[in-house]
């Protein structure tokens, strides 16, 4: 006898997924329960930086005086999430997305959950950092929730234990007036359709203030889309409280040294794009005097005109200027010949080998430890405390008013255009002030969002038509091109097409893993205040 077993289809399950999909079900989940996943400390410093460049974006959105959850406010998160490369996160915030069982979707829900626990263990360490963090994630939660559909929002709710259920139809047919005349912007059609929930007044204080809920014998009827409301409250609580435990946590976490650096310097490290080696074409000096009239930003215009009228400057600015310079694009060689011949007009070209020179080689890792240093973000800039005779630092937060619009009204500026500048500067919004700046300055459409000055410089040089946008998936362009050599690799200007672009991306993560760790060693050695932190 013949018998001819019929193969079954093979379906291949992760443990791993599964075990996550469990713990991570849903994209609006309360951070109740604190994580018990093992995590690496490379990850662990990932996903802190990821989550912080999200809030960031929130309340970027937020200084734009953009309203939470307006269509304005959802096209610029989501715009500023697709740049940043946070697209995975902005599905969190989609409709439909919730119970999705893909495996991307839940690998995100996780980082967004341990990332949230590890925000807070930073966060808790003073009111400031605590009213900053409390805000910018009732925002995020607030986003996810509106996502959410009816179906959904019920099972959240059963899941996580809220004793309030939708009306029935006949209960609803009893306050229809009230809900009708109490629920704005929504027609008859619309409002039969949604559910309401009957709640205690005392629950949505919120919505009583704005007159945004129908009450009756001191209850509240709340429909679907306001029900953000009643949760919110709840995730607030939960946050708060647990900002309290971590708190008491603080001590025991460092203990460990590597973890105590990172969370004392996350406030304040930069974000953006790494500017320590220039993948565009060199810039000669030559060209300097007239970039910095037209691409360079106020706090490297004005160190370059004081290097130029006083021929000598002091070590902040020759870093803040320098490592500015190298980031543009400006060889080494070009580098020690600017500053010679700057300097060497008030000193003899021995004094400035001796005084100078090393610490030129040194920004361009060629001595000492050998690092290639990166250059300042906007937010080391401003952090920075200009004394009397300095040039560095940033100029909106440094020079008083009146100075300030001297300076810009020399710049070219007209006096409307000043006082759209100086309405970002007198509220401490520095660097959207210098974002307003550009666009005006650029004749822009948008304003583009600055945090460092080789951001504006590369913008400004795009929008000039002198360089090109960097497109991540675009095809490798035909011809090698010449990279400046990093430390640890071979020379690349015979490597070709892909291969050229993966080693090179191969050394700039290795390059920029090696910076962050020395980055927020220096922040740590500068023991910041993290309060006073200007963005």
């Amino acid at each position: 006898m013949e018998f001819h077993l019929k193969k079954r289809p093979r379906h291949d399950v992760k443990v791993e997924v599964v075990s996550l999909e469990s713990k991570y079900p849903h994209n609006v989940m309360l951070y109740h329960y604190p994580p018990t996943d093992d995590v690496h400390i490379e990850e662990f410093e990932e996903l802190a930086l990821e989550r912080l460049r999200l809030l960031r974006i929130l309340d970027r959105a937020s200084t734009k005086n953009l309203r939470l959850l307006s269509d304005e406010w959802k096209e610029y998160v989501s715009a500023e999430l697709t740049r940043e490369g946070l697209r995975s996160y902005l599905r969190l915030c989609s409709v439909g997305g919730s119970g999705s069982k893909n495996e991307s979707d839940i690998q995100t829900r996780r980082r967004d959950y341990l990332s949230h626990f590890i925000l807070r263990l930073a966060y808790c360490r003073s009111e400031d950092l605590t009213r900053w963090f409390v805000a910018r994630e009732m925002e995020l939660f607030r986003y996810k929730f509106a996502a959410l559909s009816s179906s959904e929002v019920k099972q959240f709710l059963e899941s996580n234990g809220f004793e309030i259920h939708p009306l029935t139809e006949a209960q609803k047919d009893e306050v229809k007036d009230g809900l009708y005349e109490s629920t704005a912007g929504q027609s008859v059609s619309k409002i039969e359709l949604l559910d309401f929930y009957k709640v205690p007044f005392t629950q949505v204080l919120d919505l009583v203030r704005g007159r945004r809920c129908y009450l009756k014998a001191g209850f509240a009827y709340v429909n679907t889309l306001d029900l953000v409301s009643i949760v919110g409250t709840r995730q607030q609580d939960e946050i708060e409280q647990g900002l309290q435990a971590a708190k008491g946590l603080v001590e025991e976490v460092e203990g460990d040294e590597r973890i105590s650096r990172m969370l004392k310097a996350l406030h304040n490290s930069y974000t953006g794009k790494d500017y320590t080696v220039c993948r565009d074409a060199a810039i000669p000096i030559e060209s300097l005097d007239q970039l910095s009239k037209t691409s360079m930003p106020l706090c490297m215009r004005m160190c370059h005109e004081y290097i130029r009228a006083q021929h000598h400057v002091k070590h902040g600015g020759r870093m803040q200027y320098g490592l500015f310079l190298k980031g543009i694009g400006v060889t080494l060689e070009d580098s020690l010949r600017f500053w010679r011949e700057e300097f060497t007009k008030k000193m003899d070209v021995d004094k400035f080998a001796r005084s100078y020179e090393y610490n030129i080689y040194h920004n361009y890792g060629k001595k000492g430890s050998m690092v290639n240093y990166t250059p300042y973000s906007c937010a080391k800039i401003i952090k920075e405390m200009a004394a009397p005779g300095d040039c560095h630092g940033c100029p909106y937060k440094s020079m008083d008013p009146g100075s300030l619009k001297t300076k810009l009204a020399s710049y070219g500026l007209s006096a409307s255009a000043i006082d759209e500048v100086m309405f970002f500067v007198s509220r401490g919004h520095y660097q959207i002030g210098c974002g307003k700046y550009f666009q005006l300055t650029h004749s822009a459409s948008v304003e583009p969002t600055i945090n460092h000055p080789n951001h504006y410089f590369e913008e400004s040089q795009i929008l000039m038509g002198n360089r090109q946008k960097r497109q991540t998936n675009g095809p490798a362009p035909p011809k090698a091109r010449v990279r400046p050599d990093i430390k640890g690799y071979a020379d690349r200007s015979m490597l070709m097409g892909d291969d050229d672009d993966e080693l090179w991306r191969i050394a700039e993560t290795q390059e920029r893993a090696m910076q962050s760790q020395k980055a927020i060693s220096e922040a740590f050695d500068d023991d910041l205040d993290l309060t006073e932190i200007e963005y």
